[in-house]
């Protein structure tokens, strides 16, 4: 693996998408106006209910939104032989895909930071910890979208295939994640279920942030599981990768 290759791609990522303004609307924007809409929803009525779930929505927004850029952006880029010709120069499957987490992974940045910034002031939620921690959180979720949308893009032949994980992949994990329904009072089966979902960990990370001051033993460890599952569907997706679509 080369550092400089790497850091070339990343920098190709994000130079294709600074030309890309409908693609950065989508990134940065549309995480932020959601959450608006929630608030705008519940804001007469009863504003408890977006200080409950705004700072958890505030991590899920980035990572729905990243899995869907990234595992569509990989796929057009197989389809249309480009990675086919990337892979003639001297550049390894690593080199490749870590560079398209560095570069998803600082516009992963950009937008938690907006949505933290937007949900915090102009919506005013009601967050007992650290903005920074809820920062950290989302970035992390965010990261992890685009760790699985790496992964899930070698198995999808067409863009509509790999919109067609969502409800596969990513679906049962907001389902199954405690957001909904705590995971203690799930079936059994259920719970056992979730356990193995890593959007479950950053949930409880975000709830705990929204509830608590401190930097409890437990956030760190929901963090780190977060970040480890994003580290190994990275590898997964090095050595799952395809040059070109058949």
């Amino acid at each position: 693996m080369s550092t400089r290759v790497t850091l070339a791609t990343a920098g190709r990522v994000l130079r294709q998408l600074r030309h890309d303004h409908r693609t950065l609307a989508l990134l940065l924007a549309v995480p932020s106006l959601l959450l608006t809409l929630l608030w705008w929803i519940y804001d007469e009525r009863s504003p408890q209910v977006f200080d409950r779930v705004g700072g958890v929505l505030v991590c899920l927004f980035p990572f729905l939104v990243m899995f869907l850029v990234t595992s569509i952006a990989t796929l057009r880029e197989r389809s249309s032989g480009t990675l086919e010709r990337l892979f003639t120069m001297p550049m390894g499957k690593a080199d490749l895909l870590l560079g398209y987490a560095i570069g998803f992974g600082l516009v992963a940045l950009l937008q938690a930071g907006v949505a933290v910034t937007v949900a915090v002031w102009p919506l005013d939620l009601d967050l007992t910890g650290s903005p920074w921690l809820l920062l950290v959180i989302a970035v992390a979720d965010a990261l992890l979208g685009v760790a699985l949308g790496l992964f899930v893009s070698a198995f999808a032949r067409t863009e509509f295939q790999a919109v067609q994980f969502m409800p596969v992949v990513v679906l049962p994990q907001f389902l199954l994640g405690g957001f909904l329904v705590p995971r203690e009072q799930m079936p059994r089966l259920l719970e056992l279920l979730s356990d193995v979902l890593p959007l479950s960990y950053a949930i409880d990370a975000a709830r705990l942030v929204t509830a608590t001051p401190d930097l409890t033993a437990q956030l760190g460890r929901d963090l780190g599981v977060v970040f480890g599952v994003a580290i190994a569907l990275l590898g997964l997706g090095a050595a799952t990768l395809r040059r070109r679509t058949p």
